[in-house]
């Protein structure tokens, strides 16, 4: 998989020979985006959903990560695409200096969002297993259990299930 720098994007955008495609999800991209960046969330990316191919494409999202799982996806699809992923994300985009939109709105991404959430029912179960019932020590289990699962496989369904919440829509 190629990857690209945001200097690099840059002046490619610039010259408007490249297609960048944004695979965070809606509220994300609301919050902030770069100019002219097609969205197309990770779980709905595929060839089909491709505004174009005839020129070089990049795929962006916050860090790398999902970018990168994006890219995988789409060259087992069609291999013979010219697909890039912007290395850092938006991060290293604002790094760089460039211009973003913002909306002014604040709505944490998609990965923080999941630790959030994983920190409350383990830090939860802690606090009702001691002063209520020792039971409620396994929804921190559960909790370890689903983070070894997505660190294994890379399919985190607690991000799949906040991804749908209304917030992040």
């Amino acid at each position: 998989m190629k990857t690209i720098t945001a200097a690099d994007l840059k002046k490619y955008l610039d010259q408007d020979s490249m297609l960048l495609i944004d695979v965070r999800e809606p509220a994300e991209h609301r919050t902030e985006s770069i100019d002219n960046a097609c969205l197309i969330p990770l779980a709905e990316i595929s060839v089909e959903r491709l505004p174009s191919k005839s020129r070089p494409i990049v795929i962006h999202c916050r860090s790398g990560k999902r970018s990168s799982e994006a890219c995988k996806k789409l060259l087992a699809q069609d291999p013979t695409l010219d697909l890039y992923s912007l290395k850092g994300g938006i991060i290293a985009w604002k790094e760089g200096g460039f211009n973003i939109k913002q909306s002014g709105s604040n709505v944490l991404p998609l990965d923080r969002q999941t630790q959030l959430a994983a920190g409350i029912i383990a830090f939860s179960g802690v606090i009702l297993g001691a002063f209520v019932n020792q039971r409620f020590y396994l929804l921190p289990g559960f909790v370890g259990l689903g983070l070894m699962l997505a660190g294994l496989t890379g399919w985190c369904g607690m991000a799949k299930l906040l991804a749908r919440a209304p917030w992040n829509r």
